[in-house]
């Protein structure tokens, strides 16, 4: 089967690391986080908040205190998703807008792959020892829950996509 431009995107979709030197457009930036917005969400309450970070001294301290992102340290930008608990549906002890910020990271992810920039998630949420650093850096209210840190970037051309496709994950009709 021939695939389509969409397909081609999702496979050829990684997780980048290493950058290449140079700014990011404004632009560029706003398109990500506007396919973002495009995700789903529950009851199409749109918990999330994003926080575009190009100040090399704030990357810097990101990467810093974030020992699984320290790559966010050399990216020209990251994209910070966020939750506003008051604004996902079931309410502000519901664990939803995970779920919802998750479809918009993945929408970010391919967005960026089908503009030739390179991504890659890191997680903040559920670590305190991430989600502290990050709240006080950015100085978010306690309303506001960092998800994760997508350091963003012209890939520097190391990492290649991956087949994980494994057909013993695949279950017809029941569990077999």
């Amino acid at each position: 089967m021939e695939l389509n431009e969409t397909l081609r995107t999702i496979f050829a979709r990684k997780s980048v690391r290493h950058y290449a030197e140079g700014a990011l457009p404004r632009a560029s930036l706003e398109l990500l986080v506007k396919a973002g917005m495009a995700a789903p969400s529950a009851v199409d309450q749109r918990p999330w908040e994003f926080v575009i970070v190009t100040d090399p001294a704030m990357l810097q301290s990101l990467g810093a205190a974030l020992p699984y992102a320290r790559m966010t340290a050399s990216a020209p930008a990251a994209i910070v998703v966020c939750g506003d608990l008051r604004r996902q549906w079931g309410g502000p002890d519901s664990p939803i807008w995970i779920m919802d910020c998750s479809a918009a990271i993945e929408n970010i992810l391919l967005a960026a792959e089908s503009l030739g920039l390179g991504a890659v998630w890191t997680a903040v949420y559920p670590y305190p020892e991430k989600v502290a650093p990050v709240r006080s850096l950015l100085e978010l209210p306690e309303y506001i829950e960092p998800l994760a840190v997508l350091p963003v970037g012209v890939p520097a051309g190391r990492e290649k996509a991956k087949d994980k496709y494994d057909p013993t994950k695949v279950h017809w009709e029941k569990w077999q």
